[in-house]
């Protein structure tokens, strides 16, 4: 289970770095009043941030879909600024891009994830428009975590109108097949390109399509993969429930993760 978003232990905010409660951001802004920005959750091992030119050339791609401008070296400059001033090396960083061109980047503590997860499908028809865009405009994301929630999950897993596999709504979800194969929904199908789930596919053998539910139904194991969760067996979908977990699909792509990790990390 993801608990509560913590309290952000600093904030960089157009460059200053402040404290809880001192930093406060001047209205009008549509980056608040609408949801109108992007963002990225990058993870930091030991001081060092795992694959940040990645998240940053997304968050360029988002920015450019809707238009906003976008200083990526600034940003970089406030991120290296803020890492400098941590005395906690294992953290969460939260970047921010509003529409009033606010540059804000706080760090958080790490969320406790259980060792497997229940999900809930929940019917969702993506928007062309903002596909592949993280953007501020999170509202359905956690609305549908909430619906889970009631249902008895702890996440929600979306699915299409036609029954086409998509994604949670923080994390790329895998699952083995049968005769051993490992398959993810491609981008085409409307999910988001995951930095973690990029560095799974890039590691193992992985089938990209567009998968019926029946087909993950019929799964003898699943997974999500996130900035946050790494590699998280799925223990069940709705009322059915998954074996053994990890699986050995999942624990080959936690491997493939992990050795992406230390390649991006090493010194």
């Amino acid at each position: 289970m993801l608990l509560p978003m913590s309290e952000p232990l600093k904030f960089s905010l157009d460059g200053k770095i402040l404290g809880p409660g001192e930093a406060f951001l001047p209205l009008p802004d549509d980056g608040l009043l609408r949801g109108d920005g992007v963002f990225e959750v990058v993870r930091v091992y030991r001081g060092r941030p795992f694959a940040l030119d990645l998240h940053l050339d997304r968050m360029e791609r988002s920015a450019a879909t809707i238009e906003l401008p976008l200083d990526r070296g600034l940003l970089s400059v406030d991120v290296d600024g803020l890492l400098a001033s941590l005395d906690h090396p294992d953290c969460l960083l939260r970047l921010v891009q509003t529409r009033a061109g606010r540059r804000i980047v706080t760090t958080e503590k790490l969320p406790v994830h259980t060792p497997s997860i229940a999900l809930a499908t929940v019917t969702y028809s993506p928007t062309v428009v903002l596909n592949g865009v993280k953007s501020l405009s999170y509202a359905a994301n956690m609305q549908v975590t909430r619906l889970a929630r009631a249902a008895g999950a702890a996440e929600a897993l979306f699915i299409r109108p036609d029954q086409v596999v998509l994604e949670a709504p923080t994390s790329s979800i895998f699952w083995a097949t049968a005769d051993g194969r490992l398959r993810t929904p491609a981008l085409e199908a409307g999910v988001l390109d995951s930095i973690t789930r990029r560095k799974i596919v890039e590691g193992i053998e992985v089938e990209q399509g567009e998968f019926p539910l029946d087909d993950l139904l019929a799964a003898p194991e699943a997974f999500l993969a996130s900035t946050t969760r790494e590699v998280q067996p799925i223990s069940k979908i709705d009322d059915v429930g998954y074996g053994a977990a990890p699986g050995p699909q999942t624990e080959a792509a936690a491997k493939a993760f992990a050795a992406a990790l230390a390649e991006d990390l090493r010194d």
